[in-house]
């Protein structure tokens, strides 16, 4: 099976937000991909915390997810809906959720982030406590390729969240990452995840300089499970598509069968 990550630079407003995902969906759908995965924050990177509360949908309502619904509806393919702002239990804040769709457009899973960046680097702050209420389950689920685990950006420092999943074919991993951050860890620790998983990673990342001046570090990927990259794209909108090949995961675990080997 063809997989796909669609890398982003997402502005504040939704409607051309959503154009770009369904223009770059589309091409990773012409390509043969079966599973395409958007980047956090999809839907708008806005110019303060209240443009992301503003945007927040009910579960099951609102143009962001009708957006998803229909396309992968219309391309038949599964897709995971990157993240997008749901409502919370606090009145005050957000659910920061990743949405996967089926090839009939139904929603098959729901993940919230459990894990929320805090960072301070001269002036580079973020908090994202003080507007996203964290998720606390971590999600699973069976694919026509396998196993599949759910994580969003931040989630990757975690090791743990991983274990979690048992044993899985495929992390997705929408994210944000800054290009401070970035630069330091994002290969090494996606590399990291798919290595001591034994499975593919798939990273889909935001990418380049926003308007509110933020820059993310982008690098979407795609990874095997014997930590080798397999596709990557730098900065800027686009696609990288690779093939999920089962017998590659067999081979690696196989051969070094260290998920058989835990003890604790």
């Amino acid at each position: 099976m063809k997989i796909a990550a669609v890398q982003m630079i997402s502005g504040p407003d939704v409607t051309p937000n959503l154009a770009t995902a369904g223009r770059l969906i589309g091409e990773a759908a012409a390509a043969g991909a079966g599973l395409v995965v958007l980047p956090e924050y999809f839907p708008l990177i806005g110019v303060s915390d209240a443009d992301r509360l503003a945007a927040r949908e009910s579960e099951g309502e609102g143009p962001i997810q009708c957006f998803l619904s229909v396309t992968a509806r219309a391309h038949g393919i599964w897709l995971v809906g990157g993240s997008l702002p749901l409502t919370a239990d606090d009145p005050a804040k957000l659910r920061n959720t990743t949405l996967v769709y089926d090839g009939q457009g139904s929603c098959v899973a729901r993940y919230d982030k459990i894990h929320l960046f805090g960072f301070r680097k001269g002036n580079e702050f973020y908090d994202e406590r003080a507007t996203i209420e964290a998720g606390d389950q971590p999600v699973v689920l069976d694919m026509p390729f396998g196993r599949m685990g759910l994580s969003i950006c931040y989630d990757l420092r975690f090791p743990e969240l991983f274990r979690a999943f048992g044993t899985v074919d495929l992390i997705v991993l929408p994210a944000a990452f800054t290009e401070t951050t970035g630069r330091a860890h994002w290969e090494m620790l996606l590399r990291a995840r798919a290595v001591e998983n034994q499975c593919y990673v798939l990273a889909a990342a935001q990418g380049g300089r926003h308007p509110n001046g933020r820059m993310t570090h982008g690098n979407s990927m795609i990874i095997d499970p014997w930590g080798e990259i397999v596709a990557r794209m730098d900065k800027g909108e686009g696609v990288v598509v690779a093939e999920l090949d089962p017998q590659r995961i067999v081979e690696v675990r196989t051969s070094l069968p260290a998920l058989q080997h835990k003890r604790l």
